[in-house]
């Protein structure tokens, strides 16, 4: 998966702008950044600790975003579950360790994140992503998640939960439903290209 690097760019206006961040697939080497971006959610209780040598077991798992400069502005793992059952079609999978740098939110980066994140699932031939969040799932539902139960989920996932936490459970299909004379479902049109 690869993108153009962000640059400053000048507007009609002359002021200086960011352009949107790139997004690309996390290598080894990228787990200190994964780590540093993601520990003030951890202590916030916002994500579920992980410690630096995890980032950098799972670090292929993950999408960042990162400036012109190489400073990850955030990221988004995806872990897929292609052993469980209860899948209709394709192979379930989670999003995970979502995040978006302080200063960098509300600008596009989480968006891109997911959109690059629901592209990729479908090229893995992912029929259904799920999510768990403690906040309030405003991202989940523009980018097209509905809220769930826990129990359509991945059941090692799914049990993994701490109800303690309160999480909301968000789904996203990545196949269309057959319509009447239909044959397999087909990927959804909706994924654009970043």
């Amino acid at each position: 998966m690869a993108a153009a690097h962000c640059r400053t760019a000048v507007s009609p206006t002359s002021e200086r702008t960011l352009a949107p961040p790139s997004v690309r697939v996390a290598h080894a080497a990228d787990a200190a950044g994964l780590y540093a971006l993601s520990e003030p959610f951890m202590r916030s209780g916002a994500l579920l600790w992980r410690t630096p040598e995890t980032y950098a077991t799972t670090a292929r798992e993950f999408l960042v975003a990162e400036d012109g400069e190489g400073v990850l502005e955030g990221c988004v793992a995806l872990r897929a579950y292609p052993g469980d059952a209860r899948a209709p079609v394709g192979v379930p999978a989670v999003l995970h360790n979502f995040c978006v740098r302080s200063g960098r939110q509300r600008r596009g980066v989480g968006s891109r994140l997911l959109a690059a994140l629901l592209r990729e699932a479908a090229a893995r031939s992912v029929g259904e992503v799920f999510a768990a969040t403690t906040g309030g799932g405003e991202a989940f539902v523009r980018s097209g998640f509905r809220e769930t139960d826990a129990g359509r989920a991945p059941r090692a996932w799914a049990v993994s939960l701490d109800p303690g936490r309160g999480s909301r459970v968000f789904a996203r299909s990545l196949t269309a439903q057959p319509t009447a004379g239909a044959g397999a479902t087909r990927p959804r049109p909706d994924l654009r290209v970043w």
